[in-house]
C-alpha cells in the first residue's frame, strides 16, 4: 500500500498536481517480504519479527511503484486486487486557500503467487 497526496485547483482543473509517493508499505509474511524485496526492505519498524510471522510495519527504501511491481512480478506474483480512497485533508474552512483543495489518498494492491 502507499499514501500520497494531490491538489485540485480552481474549478477542478483537469490537470491535478500529484505529489510523489511518500512511502510504500509492505504487509505479509516476513520471510517472503525479504525474499522479494531483499536489501530494499526497511525493517526498522519491526526489526525482530520471526520469518514465519506476518507484519504490516515494513516499508521500502525506494518510492517508485513500478520498481516494487517489477520485483513482485520477477518473484512470480500477480496483482489480484486493488483498492483506493481519497479524502479532502485541508480546505478553506480550516484556514487553507479558497481556490485549492488538498487531498490525501491511500491505495492498496494485493498480490498473490500461485
Amino acid at each position: 500500500g502507499y499514501r500520497g497526496s494531490y491538489t485540485i485547483g480552481r474549478e477542478a482543473q483537469a490537470d491535478a498536481k500529484f505529489r510523489r509517493v511518500a512511502r510504500i508499505t509492505v504487509c505479509g509474511k516476513t520471510a517472503l517480504a525479504k525474499e522479494v524485496f531483499g536489501e530494499t526492505l526497511n525493517e526498522s519498524r519491526d526489526p525482530d519479527r520471526p520469518p514465519e510471522r506476518y507484519t504490516a510495519r515494513y516499508y521500502l527504501k525506494f518510492n517508485f511503484l513500478e520498481q516494487a511491481f517489477d520485483r513482485l512480478s520477477e518473484a512470480g506474483f500477480r496483482m489480484a486486487a486493488c483498492s483506493s480512497t481519497g479524502t479532502c485533508a485541508f480546505g478553506p474552512e480550516q484556514g487553507g486557500p479558497a481556490d485549492d483543495k488538498i487531498w490525501t489518498s491511500y491505495t492498496e494492491y494485493v498480490f498473490c503467487r500461485d
